[in-house]
C-alpha cells in the first residue's frame, strides 16, 4: 500500500498517527500539510470517500477557520468553491489527512487506522 500523509509537525495528532505507521513498519511518505496542501484531485477524492460531507475535511477547531467565519461560510459554499479554499490553505483541512489507492482517512483513530492498514499488500 501506497500511503501518503498529510501532516503538520506540530499537532500531536499527526504525531500519534505517524508512530502508529512506524510502529507496524507500514511505508508513508509524509507531506507538510500547511507548505504543501492536499491538491484539489485529493481533496475532491476524499470527500467523495466522506460522502460528500464537506465539513468532515475542515479542520473546525483550527485558527483559521474560526477567523474566516467558516462556521457560517460553509454551508452557503458549493463543493468546488470548499475544495479550492482547502487546496488553497492548508490549514483549513483537518489533519491528519492520508490517502492510499484503496482509500483514505482523516484525523487519527487508532481502530480506523488500524482496520485501514489491516491486510495491506506486503510492500
Amino acid at each position: 500500500m501506497k500511503l501518503k500523509v498529510y501532516v503538520y509537525e506540530k499537532c500531536g495528532t499527526c504525531r500519534n498517527a505517524i508512530k502508529f505507521l512506524q510502529s507496524r513498519d507500514i511505508p508513508f511518505t509524509a507531506v507538510p500539510i500547511r507548505e504543501t496542501p492536499p491538491t484539489r484531485p485529493e481533496l475532491q477524492r476524499m470527500l467523495a470517500i466522506y460522502g460528500g460531507e464537506l465539513r468532515r475535511l475542515f479542520n473546525t477547531s483550527g485558527l483559521d477557520y474560526k477567523a474566516q467565519n467558516l462556521k457560517d461560510r460553509l454551508p452557503k459554499l458549493t463543493p468546488a468553491e470548499a475544495v479550492a479554499l482547502l487546496a488553497s490553505n492548508g490549514n483549513l483541512v483537518k489533519r491528519p489527512f492520508a490517502l492510499s489507492e484503496r482509500g483514505g482517512l482523516m484525523g487519527f483513530k487508532e481502530d480506523e487506522w488500524e482496520k485501514f492498514c489491516q491486510d495491506r499488500p506486503a510492500t
